[in-house]
Parts: C-alpha cells; structure tokens; sequence
C-alpha cells in the first residue's frame, strides 16, 4: 500500500471516533417525534423530516440554518384515527407541490392497508385529508415512476393479493393496472424489500419484487416492466432489508442482503450478489469484550420488525458505510453501530467488506437505541446521525450525532427533481413569507454517477441510485453524496439518467451542491442544474495562506520603499549642507 493511501487510511480512522452529541441544537426540547421520511417540503433547498407521534400523528419538521436546525411549524401536522404505519413525501397530482402519502392499519383489517394522501399547496395542510381513503391495498406500498411523466405512483398488491401498479393522474384521480403475472408468480413477501432503480445501465428503472423464496428482477421498458430473472433465498432463515450500493467503486450496483441463519438472527451475516451466487462478506460481529451481536430482529416492533441497512459515505472515502442496529446475544441490548467499508484481502472475487466500529458513534454507542440514519444537517455535504433511543420502559427519544471529520475531504452532493411546473404558481409564496420557485419535489428511481481522477492520477467512478425504496421506513435521503476523499481535482463528468434518458456534465468543482431539474424529461439537453459550492478547509486555508503572504510581501515591499525614501532624504540633506567651491 502506498504512503499516501495509509496516511488517508489511518486519518479515516481517527475521524471515525470523532463526533459530539448536537440533539439540542438539532431537535431542542421536541424529542417525541419518531423519523419516518425526508423530503423538501416547502422547496427552500433544506431537507426536512416527517416525523410522527404518539403512532398516530405525522408531522413536518421544517429544516432550518437556523438552531433548532429542525422546527415544527403550526398547520403542518394530523392526526389519523389508526397508527401509521409508513410515510411516502412525493408529488402524486403533478402540480410541483410535495404531497405526503401516509398508509395506516386498515379499519376492516389488520392484514389490510388504508393509504391516504395529505395534499400539498402553498398553504397548511388541511387534515380532512385524513379522513379519506385513496385506496386499500395489502402491505405497504413502493413509491415508482411508472409512466415517466414525473408524477410519483405506486405499487404493490391489492386486498385479493393480486400484483398491480396505481397510477396518479393530475386530477388526483386513480388507475389501477394488472402487472402481466409469469407462470410462476408468488405472492409479495410481507415485509417486503420492493426496489425501483436502474440495473442494467439503459436509463430505465428496474422493479426489484420479493417473495418469499427469491428476489425477482423486472427490467424496465417504455411499456412497462418485463421479466428477467431472480435471485434465490430460499436457504436463508430470516431475510432482511436488500440494499444497493457501489460497494468497490466499479461503476456497478451490488445487491446486498442482511440474513441470518438462525431464528433469533445470533448468526448473522451480510451477503452480496456476484458472479451468480451469494457471497459472504464475512463481517465480524464479535466486540473487543468478546460479545457477539447479531441483526436486532423483532416482528412487531417499531423499526426492527424488518432488518434494515443504511448506506451512506460516512469518512468521505468514497466507499459507502452502513448503519445497523445489532442486538447482543448475551444482554439483549440493541444499539446501532457504523459498518465501515473497508479493503480486505480474502483472496475472493470481492475486496471489499465491512467492518463493525464500535465506538465510532461515541456519545451514542452504550446508548440503547433501534435505529440510526444519515442526515446532513449543516448542509456541507458530511453525513451526520439521527438516532432514535429506547428507554427501559419502551420511552423512544430521538438525538442528533455530528459527524467530525478531522481532516479536509471533498464530495459532491446531487439532488435530482421532479422537475414539474405550476402555472398557476410559477413563483410559490413559502411558509416563511420568502418567494421560492418550485421545481419540483422528490423523486423515484434516477441513476446518478461520476468520473474522477485520484491523486496519483488513477481513474475512479461510482453509481448510485436516488430513493430506490420507500416502504418499511426505508429512509432513503432525496439526494445522493459521493465523498471524494482528499481528491481536490474536477470531477471529469457526473452523468444523470433516467426515463431513458441521460445528460452529461462535465468538469464540476469539487464540494459543489448540485440541483437536477430534468424539465422536460424528453429533451436532456433542455435539463438545467442549479450549482452550489461550499469551500472545503484546504480552501479555506490555502486563502488564508495567500493573503498572508500577500500582506507579508506588501509589508516587506513598504519597509524597502520606506527604507530607500529615508536615505534619499538624508542624501539630499548632506548634499544642501555641502561647501560649494566654485561658488568663491
């Protein structure tokens, strides 16, 4: 390995054990709300988080530069009559304005699905929505794009198990489509793990369906979705949550897959798909006191009643991380830890597994919690934590996590729109009072990826895939981060495709913030982005550097001139007082 790269490395690790516990400035005393989404609801560029309460109640909680940097506002918050089981922000009436999909326990069953939709506008919500059921279905719904026309639709199976696409219309009514069965067609596994993302690279999202014995893989067409194949389960006990990240940086989604081959999930392990067969990853899940953990598995309860990954660049090495919640097989403490991507050399066809950092989410990690996910709460493009802690007595609290990077690494932020339009609201007047232009809210399903030189000259690219999942409190942020580690050179391109079609930008600073507003989704070269860039340290530094050599010189420059002025005054002075002879 060279000198460079342990630097790099051993620099990463000290970051992992950098953080402070920020739930004050984040939250300040409203620490009862449960994350269930994130979305920018009222388009201020701010990521803000749905959030429910008491089970029952779902709230915006409105980003802010501002501490709390998350703040409830009055009118954005109802009650439901049934406790909430998911939360899916999106445009589903096409009118630009971010509606808030909420499904509940159905009131004829409790094997049953009520779905309903709080509609979104430049004015509160209006909590009537509530009481109206858009549609009943059977488990919870995957928030896709079927017709490529930037409204967000829905599928999953109906009350007779039957596998249909629901299809939005900008009138807010409803049309339900058969999705065309294969001989060997099983029923949607409950939990599922449904995923809508590109696979195969032709800028058409793929459907991802599972069943109880495989994951079905439908490629994406303009007509809809055709079969291709599946990816046997079978000889796993308990299956969690699939996850799809660029694990080596190949320009290439990996499936990765949480199981655990016994019950209680003491025997766990993480899988990933290659050369036609499941891997193991060999990920240790022994502490340093010699402790084994395992998935925190528990059906029924509040965020472990599936296994659920998140991804996430947490040191900005470039590799996505994880976060997981581990139970111990020993206390039966469940606490969430950051699984670091790291290089190994098992010899295998895949170098790369992740490691268990243990500490790396001090003040958090002796703290009892059942979920952990990214956030970026000061906007600078560094993956913070929310966290959501259990008391002993079944008290659930949420805290914030800073996330310290002790050395100076460089990303780019992408955030691809709907792209939508008003016209009765081309310029929307925003909760605050400020005129915000809507361009449109989260979106399903975008590719996005990159190119870029390393330091010593090598080529690096990745993939990642914007808002694949959406159902089990997925929590998918509506933006993606690559971190590119000390890299201070352009990013040669960052392609986005989607509705089969692509668009190419070239030459983006580093640290940029990028906006995609994909309108009209046919003419690519139409597509606009709006571009924000924060200044890394080494900016900042260098900066500072070169205005005080400037200053330094500038002195030196006035000391010298000061210096020859002087002495040509006293010359001049020597030369009047001098005796002129020719003058007798």
């Amino acid at each position: 390995m060279k000198l460079l790269e342990i630097l790099t490395l051993l620099s990463a690790l000290v970051a992992l054990g950098q953080g402070s516990d920020i739930t004050s400035l984040v939250f300040g005393k409203d620490l009862d709300g449960m994350p269930a989404a994130f979305g920018d609801f009222d388009s201020d560029e701010l990521t803000d988080v749905f959030v429910l309460k008491n089970l029952t109640t779902v709230q915006v909680m409105f980003a802010s530069n501002e501490e709390p940097l998350l703040q409830s506002r009055k009118g954005y918050s109802c009650r439901f009559d049934l406790p909430v089981t998911s939360v899916v922000p999106g445009d589903f009436d096409g009118d630009a304005f971010m509606d808030i999909l909420v499904t509940t326990r159905s009131k004829k069953s409790n094997k049953l699905t009520d779905v309903y939709i709080l509609w979104g506008g430049d004015h509160p919500l209006n909590c009537t929505d509530a009481t109206v059921v858009v549609l009943e279905m059977k488990g919870q719904p995957l928030a896709i794009d079927y017709n490529h026309d930037m409204i967000i639709d829905l599928f999953g199976s109906d009350i007779n198990n039957t596998r249909k696409f629901w299809i939005f219309n900008n009138d807010r009514t409803v049309t339900p489509i058969k999705m065309k069965p294969t001989k060997d067609s099983r029923s949607i596994k409950m939990p599922h793990s449904n995923a809508f993302l590109d696979l195969n690279n032709d800028f058409l999202p793929d459907l991802v369906v599972t069943t109880n014995k495989s994951l079905e893989l439908w490629y994406g067409k303009e007509s809809g979705f055709e079969f291709f194949r599946d990816y046997d389960i079978s000889e796993f006990i308990v299956v969690g949550q699939s996850l799809y990240l660029d694990i080596e940086l190949m320009d290439r989604i990996d499936l990765i897959l949480p199981v655990c081959k016994d019950v209680n999930c003491e025997d766990s392990h993480i899988y990933v798909y290659l050369n036609d067969k499941w891997e193991d990853m060999k990920v240790n899940f022994v502490d340093n006191t010699n402790t084994k953990w395992g998935f925190a598995h528990t059906p029924g309860k509040r965020y472990i009643d599936t296994i659920t990954m998140r991804g996430g660049d947490f040191n900005m090495d470039g590799y996505p991380d994880l976060l997981v919640t581990l139970k111990s097989t020993t206390s039966g403490a469940t606490r969430s830890f950051l699984l670091e991507n790291t290089f190994t050399d098992s010899r295998g066809s895949f170098n790369r597994t992740f490691k268990v950092r243990w500490n790396a989410l001090n003040p958090f990690y002796n703290n009892d919690s059942v979920m952990a996910v990214f956030y970026d709460f000061y906007q600078d493009g560094i993956l913070d934590v929310i966290f959501v802690l259990k008391d002993n007595d079944e008290v659930f609290r949420t805290a914030a996590f800073k996330n310290s990077l002790d050395y100076d690494a460089n990303f780019v932020k992408v955030m691809v729109l709907t792209g939508r339009t008003n016209s009765l609201y081309p310029i929307s007047a925003g909760s605050l009072g400020k005129k915000k232009r809507t361009y449109g809210t989260n979106l399903p399903g975008p590719s996005i990826a990159y190119k870029t030189r390393t330091q010593d000259g090598s080529p690096r690219s990745a993939i990642a895939a914007q808002l694949p999942q959406s159902a089990h409190f997925a929590m998918n942020l509506p933006f993606t981060i690559f971190g590119l580690g000390r890299t201070p050179n352009f990013i040669d391109s960052l392609t986005i495709g989607l509705s089969n079609k692509s668009r190419d930008w070239t030459q983006i600073i580093p640290n940029s913030q990028m906006v995609v507003i994909p309108y009209p989704p046919s003419d690519p070269l139409k597509w606009k982005v709006q571009l924000f860039v924060t200044p890394s340290k080494l900016i900042l530094q260098s900066a500072a550097a070169l205005t005080g050599t400037c200053g330094l010189i500038t002195l030196i420059i006035a000391a010298l001139y000061w210096k020859e002025r002087r002495e040509d005054k006293i010359e001049k002075l020597q030369e009047a007082h001098r005796f002129h002879f020719d003058a007798m």
